[in-house]
């Protein structure tokens, strides 16, 4: 196997922190020879901001076309700079570079306590599918009389049959591979927004035949923010616009443990494009290199990342060893636990190479 070219892009806060310990267990996977990593950092960020007066150059796509894959840490400092302006390159990339499945795990792992009260690891194992390449964060309206009382903002989402098609055909997809309850949920809000999401409703009906092994319903998404919390056990494969998706991985991560646990991807399902794998979480800066942030999400990201560039014992090599170290009660201060960022690494660097 060639060597993979992996693009690192720490971002800010404690996304430096958690990539660092995501390349540690993934250099312990090399096999010289056999399977090699090849990293190349971009200093991208707030950092690169106050030298630059920008987050990234305006080549970064240029730049990060030639790599097998991008690891993204966190991005944002928000008492220094508005998010919006930090979270520019980020949506550069996934929209540039159509990763428009974004695809976020919610799996409460044996050894740790969710925010649900009798909810335990076989109640909780859903996947959230969020549209990633329009909708909502378009940068679509403007605004207009800045500064004075008529001033007016408008921002319209854009939503394609296209866009709604392929993020539909990749849910179903995966809720047949995932062979669990081979079900698919579509979030919706139909009763108030009668374009953008009737559409929706309308081609989930016409592709519903095509898939007759997989079981259907739609929900407005404020009775599925109200049905994760629960019943989330009835959710297998849930398929949402970009604003919705964003919002429902949150409330996903969190009762399944928490942000610190929980990883994503932006896939280009053609392979057009590279694609890019990030912990859902913040950048944190307020405990930025104290040794105390949560590597985990960070850490299977990354199995993520092999899963796609069809590494898939070793990607399971890296769940099964976090899931026996935090089984065994280890875990860093967000899960109750006294290891430092390192010290989780450690422990399951150890039940890697058992």
């Amino acid at each position: 196997m060639p060597t993979l070219k992996i693009a690192l892009y720490p971002g800010d806060g404690i996304g430096v922190d958690v990539t660092a310990e995501a390349v540690r267990v993934l250099k312990a996977l090399e096999r010289p020879g056999e399977l090699n990593f090849a990293f190349t950092t971009f200093d991208w960020g707030y950092s690169y901001y106050e030298k630059h007066g920008v987050c990234a150059p305006a080549d970064l796509l240029d730049q990060l076309r030639p790599f097998d894959a991008m690891f993204l840490g966190a991005v944002g400092w928000p008492a220094k700079l508005a998010d919006h302006v930090t979270l520019e390159p980020l949506i550069k990339i996934r929209q540039a570079f159509d990763q428009y499945a974004c695809v976020r795990p919610a799996k409460l792992l044996p050894g740790v306590r969710s925010l649900l009260a009798g909810k335990g690891p076989a109640d909780i194992d859903f996947v959230v599918i969020r549209e990633n390449s329009e909708g909502e964060y378009l940068n679509n309206g403007g605004r207009f009389k800045v500064g004075t009382p008529d001033e007016l903002a408008i921002q319209t989402a854009i939503h394609t049959r296209k866009g709604v098609e392929r993020i539909l055909k990749f849910g179903f997809e995966l809720a047949r591979s995932r062979k669990a309850k081979n079900h698919l949920t579509m979030i919706t809000k139909s009763n108030a927004q009668k374009y953008a999401f009737v559409l929706w409703d309308e081609i989930l009906e016409e592709m519903k035949p095509l898939y007759p092994d997989i079981t259907t319903d739609k929900q407005h998404v404020d009775a599925a923010c109200m049905n994760f919390v629960r019943w989330p056990e009835k959710f297998d494969v849930v398929v949402a616009s970009n604003l919705f998706g964003d919002l429902l991985t949150d409330l996903g991560g969190m009762i399944a443990g928490g942000l610190g646990l929980a990883p994503s991807s932006n896939i280009n399902p053609e392979r057009k494009f590279p694609s890019l794998f990030e912990p859902v979480h913040g950048s944190a800066p307020d405990i930025a290199g104290q040794g105390i942030c949560n590597p985990v999400a960070a850490i299977l990201s990354a199995a993520m990342m092999l899963d796609w560039l069809n590494l898939r014992e070793e990607a399971k090599r890296i769940r099964t060893a976090v899931e026996k170290t935090l089984a065994a009660g280890a875990g860093t201060p967000d899960l109750g636990g006294k290891l430092t960022t390192s010290g989780l690494t450690d422990a399951i660097l150890v039940n890697l190479k058992v």
